[in-house]
């Protein structure tokens, strides 16, 4: 892909502070310092019971057995985090109407701060996903990332001065492109074509789960 100077923001180093506390990830036991990294902290709790998560992930045929795959393809993934994340953040970059969502309200042009904060808890939020310890915890995580999404809480964490909202029909359309592109990260570390698949399979349950959780905001009271 040509570098364009949207690209090269978006792929700015992660060496870039925003101005938010760190906290610690409980996921694995394994403490973490990541700007607006909340998870495991103080948070309100989630709006969906675990009862009802539970029912959700019926709905999606998520199993112990896509938990046992998750967790196999965290070792897979651990160190290939950033060449997933440079193929993303290439995604976004290729489409000005996802970049809108980063740029400044003031001339639209991508905040390289803002991204690389954001870049930060997205590299973490792989570590998350494929750990797959889906407990209260993490339960109260996703609604604070579903907020962050949403005019209700949108560049709050890193006191970014970019647009308000996150428009909803980009949250399930994201499924596609994040989940099909990992699936060649999967088969890099030598697995059965068998093993990659399901490896695959959970993470694209586990995506359309947090999508879903995320999707809270935005739907009227009553309707969720």
């Amino acid at each position: 892909m040509k570098t364009t100077p949207v690209l090269t923001l978006l792929c700015v180093g992660i060496s870039l502070n925003a101005q938010t506390q760190p906290s610690k990830n409980q996921a694995k036991g394994t403490a973490v310092s990541i700007p607006g990294y909340t998870y495991g902290g103080q948070l309100p709790a989630s709006p969906i019971s675990m009862k009802d998560f539970d029912l959700l992930q019926q709905a999606v045929l998520f199993t112990g057995e896509d938990v046992r795959y998750l967790r196999m393809s965290h070792d897979v993934l651990k160190d290939q985090t950033e060449a997933v994340l440079d193929v993303w953040y290439g995604f976004v970059a290729s489409h000005p109407n996802l970049v809108y969502y980063f740029g400044k309200k003031s001339d639209g042009q991508p905040d390289g701060a803002y991204l690389a904060a954001v870049r930060k808890r997205f590299a973490q939020w792989i570590l998350d996903t494929s750990s797959a310890n889906y407990d209260q915890r993490w339960l109260d995580y996703q609604a604070e990332i579903g907020r962050r999404h949403h005019r209700t809480g949108k560049n709050q964490t890193d006191k970014a001065a970019s647009v308000d909202n996150i428009s909803y029909r980009y949250l399930p359309a994201f499924i596609y492109p994040i989940t099909a592109t990992l699936k060649p990260f999967l088969a890099k570390k030598g697995h059965s074509a068998e093993d990659v698949e399901k490896m695959h399979q959970a993470w694209v349950k586990s995506v359309i789960l947090q999508v879903t959780l995320w999707s809270y905001p935005y739907v009227k009271d009553g309707d969720f």
